[in-house]
């Protein structure tokens, strides 16, 4: 049996009893989760989907998604993540894309009306034939509680098609990510290694990344449900809420971009510092590169080393991760994982020199890497070749086989013909004690063709330092060419659904 909703099944047969999911102070035992999991299955037979359909989902941290989830991969069928924030024109276009035959949604909040864009995204396709609401009153039934809890999961092949997780469409519209049942299933089996799981002891994790986020869903969901773990849900992150929650539940994995880390720094309560530093076990980051100020004063504070690992919805997600108790190398997201081969190229795919300090794209091999871009062959063509993914991510590689993230390929400015790498000099900033967050773009010059842009968030909002007095200390610190003209202040920085910082709307 290679599907990849195997994973509750087993854990479920071995563990019956034990929690699997916490939310809203409702404890759901893994029997539970089969049985409602189970009667999606059975609803959706019922409704004639099976092997090779696709089913969209669109909810937040809440047990109705892993239900729903693993629902859809029991009939066989295929699951099509959606961000909670799409309007209703994105939804159709998402549905259309992936030709999804069924849609469950989240009826959502009058703040986040997730149900009413999915209904309107709904009406606006002709081949998406069922849209399931959960309704957000917990005495309202789910669409599945009429149906047996007795399914038999249906078996798949490795190489079928278990989630589509669509890109964020920075260049162009989004296109939707294959990932194979065996993809999806070896990289959260993979969890177990890199994060050092005892399955005679289980994790209990703080799943406050959007599942609908390929981080959450295959380390924290996936992976913990393999393991037999605790998932305690958090529907939105909030670092006051976090922390909080993290210590009624004593939860020992967190898994986090950093923007979270940096949130937990600035809002944490110190009185519960310590509590904290008691239980946590693991502490891992991803989606962005990790600056080295948060990394040295997360440690500082709670005494455990933040992990770094690396990869993309492409890649299942992960294809690199820091060695769980070696020294930590800050700056580095670590070295491939089994299975997992990396290499640096140039625009041609050719390998650049195995030199160290040299600068390539990051190209990647392995288990983890996608079938291709859903009706896209010629994306996917460019994309992958001889069963390597090229990122566009730009790296470093060291001479044990340590890879450190210079910056995206799409993000590197060229000012007066020189290259000039944004996290270098936001590294820098984050340095300066009146700097609390940054980010750096390049903006058009009529001359230079881009200038450097640093935009600011202050430690403190009453401190006296000016732009002017940051470009002047960053010109002491950097070559020429390379320290920002433009210092803006800001008191938020746009960050997408998943926390990362939205660079685009800066420019």
């Amino acid at each position: 049996m290679t599907n990849l909703a195997t994973l509750l099944d087993d854990t479920a047969y071995a563990h019956p009893d034990r929690t699997a999911v916490v939310a809203a102070g409702t404890q759901l035992s893994y029997n539970e989760i089969q049985a409602a999991s189970n009667q999606v299955a059975n609803l959706l037979a019922a409704n004639g989907i099976g092997r090779g359909d696709t089913v969209a989902l669109s909810m937040p941290n809440i047990p109705h998604f892993t239900i729903a989830y693993f629902g859809i991969l029991k009939a066989g069928a295929c699951v099509v993540p959606l961000n909670i924030l799409l309007k209703s024109r994105e939804v159709a276009y998402h549905l259309r894309d992936s030709n999804a035959k069924a849609y469950f949604a989240f009826e959502g909040t009058s703040e986040l009306p997730i149900g009413t864009e999915a209904a309107a995204g709904f009406e606006q396709t002709d081949t998406c034939a069922s849209l399931f609401l959960i309704h957000a009153d917990p005495a309202t039934t789910a669409p599945w509680t009429q149906q047996s809890p007795a399914f038999e999961t249906v078996d798949v092949d490795d190489d079928d098609t278990a989630v589509i997780l669509y890109t964020s469409g920075t260049t162009g519209q989004p296109k939707g990510a294959q990932l194979r049942h065996r993809n999806m299933r070896d990289n959260a089996l993979s969890c177990e290694q890199i994060l050092a799981v005892d399955r005679t002891r289980p994790d209990t994790y703080l799943c406050a990344l959007p599942l609908f986020h390929s981080f959450g869903q295959t380390v924290i969901q996936n992976g913990g449900i393999a393991s037999g773990g605790t998932i305690v849900m958090m529907p939105r992150f909030d670092p006051l809420v976090a922390v909080r929650t993290m210590l009624d539940n004593h939860v020992t994995v967190f898994a986090g971009v950093p923007t979270m880390y940096w949130n937990l720094l600035t809002h944490t309560d110190r009185d519960d510092v310590d509590r904290l530093a008691s239980t946590l076990r693991i502490a891992s980051s991803g989606g962005a590169a990790l600056p080295a100020e948060v990394h040295k004063d997360f440690k500082a504070m709670f005494g455990v080393t933040i992990l770094e690992g690396y990869g993309l919805s492409e890649t299942s997600p992960v294809a690199s991760f820091s060695v769980y108790g070696d020294e930590p190398r800050v700056g580095s997201i670590g070295r491939p994982i089994p299975g997992v081969q990396m290499r640096l190229v140039d625009a041609s795919w050719a390998e650049v020199p195995n030199t160290v300090g040299a600068i390539g794209e990051i190209a990647i091999k392995g288990h983890n890497v996608m079938k291709g871009y859903h009706n896209r062959p010629d994306a996917t063509a460019e994309a992958i070749k001889d069963g390597w993914f090229r990122t566009g991510d730009l790296a470093t590689r060291d001479a044990d086989g340590y890879y450190y993230i210079v910056d995206r390929a799409k993000d590197m400015i060229i000012r007066g013909g020189f290259n000039v790498y944004p996290r270098e000099i936001e590294e820098l900033l984050m340095t300066h004690p009146a700097v609390s967050l940054v980010a750096v773009v390049g903006v058009p010059h009529e001359s230079h063709g881009e200038e450097i842009k640093a935009v600011v968030v202050k430690a403190d909002p009453s401190d006296k330092v000016t732009e002017s007095d940051l470009v002047e200390w960053s010109k002491e610190q950097l070559a020429a060419y390379k320290y920002p003209r433009i210092v803006e202040f800001v008191e938020a920085i746009p960050m997408t659904s998943t926390g990362k910082l939205l660079k685009r709307k800066l420019v």
